[in-house]
Order: C-alpha cells, then sequence, then structure tokens
C-alpha cells in the first residue's frame, strides 16, 4: 500500500485506528508492504511502530528496502547519462526547472530546486549542473520541479512521457513536482517481483492508492481501492474507492477483510 495521501493521514501520521488495523493484518496471517515513492530512510520513522512488513517498495520501485536486515537494494537504478539526457529534454519542455537527484541514501539537489523535504537529514546542495552528476553515486529517480508550472503538472507530466519514451516519467502529488525513474521501474514492478519470491501472485493482493504512480501497482493487484481523496485519474481508473486518508480508508478496507 502507497503511503502519503493513501495509508498516512494529513501531516505524515498514521491514527491509531489505522495501527491496529494494520496489526490486525499480520495477525490473520497476510503481510503488509509499503510501497512509497519515498526513499527508504522515511520507512522506520514513518510506519516502523505499526506493524508493517520488513520489506517495502521504495522510491517508486527503484528499491527494494529490507528493514529487519537493515540493507536497501537497488533495483532499477537511472542510468546518469540517461539522468542528464533527460534534463537536457526537460529543459526544452519546462525552462526554468530545477533538479535533484535521490541516491536512495541522500537527496541531492541543484541549483534552484528550493522545494523542501521535510524532516530529511540527508538533504545536500550542490552548487552545478555538472556537480550534481558528478557527486551522484547512484540515481534510483531524478526529481524535477517547476515552480512556474506547478498548476499544470499533469500537462507536463504528459509532454515528458511523449518525449522521454525510454524512461518512466510519473508524479505522486508534490506541487510542480515530477519524477523520472529508469524504463520499466514502477511500483508494480518491483512489488510483482518481492510477491514471486514470497510464491504470491497478484490475484492474492489487496492495493490501496491515490496518486497517477499508484496505477500500475492498482491495475496489477487482484484487488485495489483509490482512497476518496485520491487524484481525479486514480478515482476515474480504479473502480473500488474507499474513504479518505484522514477518515482511515484503508483501515475500513482491512476491518472488513480481516476483522
Amino acid at each position: 500500500m502507497d503511503l502519503d495521501g493513501t495509508l498516512l493521514g494529513t501531516g505524515g501520521v498514521l491514527s491509531a485506528r489505522t495501527v491496529a488495523a494494520l496489526r490486525l493484518v499480520r495477525a490473520g496471517g497476510a503481510r503488509v508492504v509499503v510501497v512509497t515513492a519515498r526513499p527508504p530512510r522515511f520507512v522506520d520513522r514513518l510506519v516502523g511502530h505499526a506493524g508493517v512488513d520488513g520489506v517495502s517498495v521504495c522510491a517508486n520501485g527503484a528499491v527494494v528496502y529490507d528493514r529487519a536486515a537493515g540493507v536497501h537494494e537497488v533495483v532499477g537504478p537511472l542510468p546518469v547519462a540517461v539522468a542528464r539526457r533527460c534534463a537536457e529534454v526537460v529543459d526544452a519542455v519546462l525552462p526554468g526547472a530545477a533538479f535533484a537527484v535521490e541516491t536512495g541514501r541522500r537527496v541531492l539537489c541543484g541549483p534552484g530546486f528550493r522545494r523542501l523535504f521535510r524532516g530529511d537529514p540527508q538533504r545536500v546542495d550542490v552548487g552545478s549542473r555538472e556537480e550534481l552528476w558528478a557527486a551522484a553515486e547512484s540515481v534510483v529517480k531524478l526529481l524535477v520541479w517547476s515552480p512556474a508550472h506547478e498548476d499544470a503538472v499533469d500537462v507536463a507530466w504528459e509532454v515528458l512521457s511523449a518525449a522521454l519514451p525510454l524512461v518512466e516519467c510519473t508524479h505522486s502529488g508534490g506541487r510542480g513536482l515530477l519524477e523520472v525513474s529508469a524504463a520499466g521501474v514502477t511500483k508494480a514492478a518491483t512489488l510483482a517481483a518481492v510477491c514471486a519470491g514470497w510464491g504470491v501472485d497478484a490475484g492474492r493482493v489487496v492495493a490501496f492508492g491515490d496518486m497517477p504512480n499508484d496505477l500500475p501497482m492498482l491495475a496489477w493487484a487482484g484487488t485495489a481501492y483509490a482512497v476518496a481523496n485520491a487524484h481525479p485519474r486514480v478515482l476515474a481508473q480504479v473502480a473500488r474507492h474507499t474513504a479518505g486518508n484522514d477518515d482511515d480508508g484503508v483501515a475500513l478496507v482491512l476491518e472488513r477483510l480481516y476483522g
């Protein structure tokens, strides 16, 4: 299940009811897997107390994080050369856009990237675009922030997706923020691989989400729910809906399934 806007309430907190529902699922013998756009370093802080499973899918599918072992594996790196080419295309489509690189361990923010990542102790500002590429020990996703286009992010996403066919371009809710991953890297692809390792097929998976980056996962899962506060595209494409994230929408479904 997705975190922000889905499992987490406003302000990034879990309600007591949601925590109880997650523990009910675990007591029923099912696994709870976080599938998030966030990098691994946020997972423990946000849901480490809630009884979720030890394996999480992070960075839109580019990283598998084993919390129990304290290690993460980059399963879908974006080559630096491809990231540089993406930036060149973005410069033409979204003039004035700024860039950051998420490495899985830290986020490197290039000139003009002033969007704050609340509470992220691993934000590092670099002085030039070239320094950004040179400092990236790995790229799990390229972040594009365009404050001049923040009210037209869907249009920009569609334009970039057409212009960059060799990568995955999506967004997860940040105003003016687009995310670029390596080709074939999605929440769905990595979750499917994790589930296959457990011998679990899509028909036995219940998924929850709210944003366009969740759509591949919601389409793959045997049972999928959009929360009421979801992006209009998600509400239109997902048949089952539940209450919003601030009204314990995920917990309502889990209680019905496992209570």
